[in-house]
């Protein structure tokens, strides 16, 4: 099994950095197989809306979206790790998101089924309305959302505060220990022939004429 992590931090040694070496520890212990995409510092383009990941099943703006896909299609969860600004995510991991999740497509299909945790950093506050904005992606895509024994974020200036948010590290372990569990059961599922929900999607609504 395997866990992609996405760090929308420009600080790829930071708070939330921290908090996903937390996870890191408790999948190393079960044997789960993860891997870190660093969004870093370099600029990532927004979605132009050109449609034309619809006919090529790829975004035509080349800054690691569609490296990213090719490896989303063979995990079995995910978890979109972010700092807080003016309580929302970073606009570098939310230009990513918008643009991973349009182009996914029906033919590659990376993310339905599969296990989603949102995992926000902040200062002090504004880290719960953060993590609403990441699990909205989740919500549309027919993901399980993962949660913890708190809200999933951690709390922290600078990396070296991180540890002292004891409870925060203690969330970041039960919520890697809680993807573990049910990547298991959806694997258990497969295994025992449970088939997955069948999905209508003929219907598309337009209000607007």
């Amino acid at each position: 099994m395997k866990v992609l992590f996405v760090n929308g931090s420009s600080h790829i040694e930071g708070t939330t950095m921290q908090a996903i070496n937390e996870m890191i520890k408790i999948f190393d212990e079960e044997n789960i197989e993860t891997d870190v995409v660093q969004l870093g510092k370099n600029p990532i383009a927004d979605c132009l809306q050109c449609g034309a990941c619809s006919k090529t099943g790829k975004c035509i703006i080349d800054d690691g979206v569609n490296e990213f896909l090719d490896k989303a299609v063979e995990a079995d969860g995910f978890v979109f790790a972010t700092p807080t600004y003016y309580a929302h995510p970073s606009g570098r991991i939310l230009s990513f998101l918008n643009r991973v999740f349009y182009s996914n497509g029906e033919a590659r299909n990376a993310f339905r089924f599969k296990v989603g945790a949102a995992v926000a950093v902040c200062r002090r506050g504004g880290a719960s309305a953060t993590l609403d904005v990441i699990n909205k992606y989740f919500g549309i895509s027919q993901m399980p959302i993962a949660g913890s024994t708190y809200w999933n974020m951690a709390h922290g200036l600078v990396a070296e505060d991180a540890q002292d948010d004891k409870e925060g590290m203690q969330t970041m372990r039960n919520l890697a220990r809680n993807m573990t569990w049910m990547m298991r059961c959806f694997e258990a599922g497969k295994k025992n022939g449970i088939p997955y929900p069948a999905t209508e999607s003929d219907a598309v609504t337009n209000f607007v004429r």
